[in-house]
């Protein structure tokens, strides 16, 4: 096993990592609201978040940009998260947020929804997004507990990419027979922070609570997971009932994502080898460390989006692809990519 998975980091050098890496999400956070078409001083952005205010820096900032800010946070912390259980759970070092058909379950529900309900709003997407994504996960996990063995982290992963491939086929088929379906479909499809409400927020938070706090209850079954599932059933672990709540955690953490921002790939995938780079292989820091790296990502991506082009913006689901790579590239040439 890699010297990066046995390598742990004390508490005082933990607690100050995660300081650091707040600090930076505070600055990522302050740079969403500031930066843009339109340019905003820092000093401008913390008077009108303290007093509001009527001038038209502080409408923009009140109406446009603390919803997407908002959405940024929340959407990174749910893929970063959603990323390292799903590494952990199958042990699987490229495991990614929608290895369990939960992103293109998602993508089937809102395209329906468009084609066959009269659904035609950000708002009204977020249901049945949900919906989608639930159903693909049941499916593949009952799928995979078919046959000797149960839903093991290999028959997990050829499920989900059975899955992922037939609902493809599925949204492709509903998109390309319907005009009006693909045009409103596209637009959610991009993965973007754009045109993002304060009410999407409002309906999806309890959700991200929820997934963050069954994640929270199985740090230490992660940890064991990823001694081998025999050392785990040794250390007490029941290891079928962790890979349930685990799957059932992030598939409700990606859910959160992909209704309030559309399918963004690759944050899942980096931020945890990432954090792992940082504060080695104890969830116990993997995990608010992730928590903290998504949204930062998320946010510096979406910025980059906005200003690279102006007045056009690149969504930032293609930023985040650009911005991901390199590091991830880095980290594997120096042998630090291992699984949770």
């Amino acid at each position: 096993m890699p010297r990066a998975t046995r390598r742990r980091i004390g508490p005082t050098a933990g607690s100050a990592l995660l300081l650091v890496l707040a600090g930076l999400l505070l600055l990522a956070v302050l740079l969403s609201l500031a930066a843009g078409s339109r340019q905003i001083a820092p000093s401008v952005v913390v008077d009108a978040l303290l007093h509001g205010g009527g001038s038209d820096d502080a409408q923009v900032i009140w109406s446009l940009r603390v919803p997407r800010t908002l959405i940024g946070v929340m959407a990174g912390v749910a893929l970063a998260v959603a990323g390292t259980v799903m590494q952990g759970i199958t042990r699987n070092p490229i495991a990614e947020p929608g290895i369990l058909g939960v992103s293109q379950g998602a993508s089937v529900g809102v395209v329906c929804a468009i084609a066959f309900l009269g659904v035609h709003s950000l708002n009204g997407y977020v249901w049945f997004a949900f919906a989608g994504a639930g159903i693909a996960a049941v499916a593949v996990y009952v799928i995979a507990s078919g046959g000797r063995g149960g839903a093991s982290p290999v028959k997990l992963a050829l499920a989900g990419t059975a899955m992922n491939a037939l609902l493809a086929s599925v949204v492709s088929g509903i998109a390309t027979t319907d005009a009006r379906a693909l045009d409103e479909f596209r637009f959610w499809h991009v993965g973007s922070l754009s045109g993002r409400s304060a009410e999407i927020a409002g309906q999806t938070w309890p959700f991200l609570l929820a997934g963050l706090l069954l994640v929270a209850a199985m740090a230490r079954g992660l940890d064991a997971l990823a001694l081998g599932e025999d050392v785990a059933k040794g250390l007490g672990h029941n290891v079928p009932l962790l890979r349930i709540l685990g799957g059932l955690g992030a598939t409700v953490l990606t859910g959160v994502a992909v209704a309030a921002a559309g399918p963004i790939a690759f944050t899942g995938l980096a931020v945890p080898h990432i954090a792992r780079a940082l504060v080695g292989a104890d969830h116990r820091w993997v995990l608010p460390a992730a928590a903290l790296l998504g949204p930062v990502m998320l946010l510096v991506a979406d910025v980059l989006g906005r200003v690279v082009f102006p007045p056009s913006e690149v969504p930032v689901a293609v930023m985040t692809a650009l911005l991901g790579v390199p590091f991830l590239i880095a980290l594997v040439r120096r042998k630090a990519v291992v699984a949770a």
